[in-house]
């Protein structure tokens, strides 16, 4: 049985911390599926389309990791993929309570699939794509956050 992880995001955009957690996912899991939800609730600067490019093109030298969207709940995704697992990434503490949240309600949409957190490597530990692109906004430095075709797209944007 190949051991499937989704890692779920609105990656608006991708970044180094990001990377971190699939790329570790990628050694953990045969294969790991990164998908694209469009979460309603947040003005993506990206569409859909353009974040899925920047993440196939960031994430092209790992073998066992594909890209996906998907506009449905993430636990009925990861069901109709048969993945035993949903790899999330924690920054801080403060993160941990929101992702308690959703990980109880998917637990109890489907309790034969398990969710695992990775704690980011502290030299992400401030980055978010919000903060990327706040600082992308007034022309910042952040080839040392950002993959090349994301540092790239975020200057085509700004």
């Amino acid at each position: 049985m190949t051991r499937l992880a989704i890692c779920p995001g609105s990656f608006d955009p991708i970044t180094y911390g990001h990377l971190d957690i699939i790329e570790r996912g990628a050694r953990i899991f045969d294969h790991v599926i990164i998908v694209v939800f469009n979460n309603q609730s947040k003005s993506p600067l990206f569409s859909v389309e353009e974040r899925f490019k920047l993440i196939k093109q960031s994430t092209e030298h790992l073998e066992n990791v594909s890209v996906d969207s998907s506009g449905e709940l993430l636990i009925d995704y990861a069901t109709q993929k048969n993945a035993q697992a949903v790899l999330r990434g924690l920054r801080a503490v403060s993160d941990f309570e929101y992702e308690m949240q959703i990980t109880s309600m998917n637990r109890k949409l489907n309790e034969n699939i398990e969710t695992l957190f990775m704690m980011t490597n502290n030299q992400y530990s401030f980055l978010s794509s919000s903060i990327v692109k706040e600082v992308a906004k007034y022309k910042a430095n952040v080839s040392d956050l950002v993959p090349k075709p994301v540092e790239e797209a975020l200057n085509k944007k700004f």
